[in-house]
């Protein structure tokens, strides 16, 4: 059953420091990466959105112990050649994330398996995934020649291929780097322009020897992982909500410790550099597998930028945020090269536009992006978040600054990467 949420911010300023919840890609990984390896893994910082359950779920049904205590995960792994077959069908919920990533996986054992996702994993591109994945030896079935879920998975023998991909897509490097795992030979993957690499960093944390270099990642099968100990980060996708509420709400001042910028994902931060707000970025930690930050952001007078290039995928999930930043700066902000956002959770370019356009926003689309002119004054509305957990919360940080109430049709879908986002908006709001 879906929420509708009503919010009227009259003169709201944001004081104060928040802990952002885990990074989702990494507590994806972890839980992977711990199922794979023989032993005990330990997680800390894990995010317990509905995303990453979704992820314990699958794994608990291959025969993997998974205990969860708060923000703790304890993964007790029998090891890969020892998983059980799944009796039911794996259901990834909103999870593009674990969908992919599992069929790269599962694909490489000898375990017959099923997998199936909510309606909007219904509506994603899956051969994107399979398709390498076939080159390999993987046997995959599903609509559409394995197009669209549900996809069942007959594990076997894999043999390693050098990969070169079309597009900038971090779930599918890693769904072909995870089959590599069990192919015989050296997998090669070759990125024209690098997705996110939380995949090549946690490999090598479970001692797993990988090459990277210039956009070419490689290593051989036939490794085996050693269980170790995965500290979580703050997600930097998470933190761009309050980045840019704390750059937009009048006389606002947000602190957030401990939050990943790896650069492979901290596009936004050098968004809002461009744009001229009033950042701070203090490194905690960058010797580790993830480094880490503590990010202050103040009320900003703001620039337009052009987004483009090789910047898009190190900022893909941000671009909802962004464009609502976008409508605070002065001058037009154009931003380009982001087909991708149409075969996210939902055609994200579209429902951007529209729902901006709602609240007064002078924005239009184009093939691949949008151009935002600014600054404009924002007023209430209805909006959708079409399910969509970014469309939710930046419809929810426009209230911030809308002059009169917005509500917003569906709100429970925030719960998937940030289900503690109201109680850090109430917190800072308070403070």
């Amino acid at each position: 059953m879906s929420s509708t949420t009503n919010l009227d911010y009259k003169n709201a300023s944001l004081k104060g420091t928040i802990t952002i919840p885990g990074d989702k890609s990494i507590s994806h990984r972890s839980v992977m990466f711990g199922s794979i390896a023989q032993g005990k893994t330990t997680v800390s910082g894990f995010l317990l959105g509905e995303d990453c359950l979704s992820t314990i779920d699958c794994f608990r049904r291959l025969g993997v112990e998974i205990h969860v205590e708060g923000t703790n995960v304890t993964i007790l792994s029998p090891g890969m050649d020892n998983w059980e077959e799944p009796k039911e069908i794996l259901y990834t919920g909103n999870s593009g994330t674990t969908t992919r990533l599992m069929l790269g996986i599962l694909s490489g054992t000898t375990l017959h398996s099923v997998m199936t996702g909510d309606a909007s994993i219904g509506k994603r591109p899956m051969r994107r995934v399979s398709d390498p994945l076939r080159l390999m030896g993987a046997k995959i079935a599903g609509r559409e020649n394995g197009q669209y879920t549900p996809l069942a998975i007959q594990g076997t023998k894999l043999k390693a291929i050098d990969y070169t991909m079309p597009v900038a897509s971090a779930q599918v490097k890693s769904a072909i780097l995870l089959a590599g795992l069990r192919a015989e030979g050296t997998t090669v993957v070759r990125e024209k322009e690098v997705s996110r690499d939380h995949t090549e960093r946690m490999l090598q944390q479970f001692g797993a020897s990988v090459e990277v270099e210039n956009g070419v990642v490689s290593f051989k099968g036939g490794q085996q992982l050693q269980a170790t100990h995965v500290n979580v980060p703050g997600d930097i996708s998470s933190a761009a909500f309050f980045l840019v509420a704390g750059a937009i709400v009048p006389n606002s001042e947000v602190m957030m410790k401990n939050v990943g910028v790896n650069k492979t994902r901290a596009g936004i931060v050098e968004v809002l550099e461009n744009m001229g707000a009033d950042l701070s970025v203090e490194v905690e930690d960058d010797k580790g597998f993830e480094p880490t930050a503590t990010l202050t952001i103040r009320t900003s007078d703001l620039k337009a930028t052009t987004i483009e290039g090789n910047i898009i995928p190190r900022l893909i999930d941000e671009i909802p945020i962004i464009a609502l930043l976008a409508t605070q700066a002065e001058g037009t902000t154009i931003i380009r090269d982001a087909e991708e956002l149409k075969v996210k959770e939902t055609d994200r370019i579209t429902a951007v536009v529209t729902e901006l356009q709602k609240l007064g926003a002078n924005i239009e689309a184009t093939d691949d992006g949008m151009i935002i002119h600014g600054p404009t004054k924002l007023h209430g509305a209805n909006l959708n978040s079409y399910g969509d957990h970014r469309i939710g919360m930046m419809s929810a940080i426009a209230a911030l600054i809308s002059t009169s109430p917005i509500e917003i049709d569906d709100t429970d879908c925030i719960a998937v990467s940030y289900p503690t986002f109201f109680d850090d908006v109430k917190q800072l709001l308070n403070s």
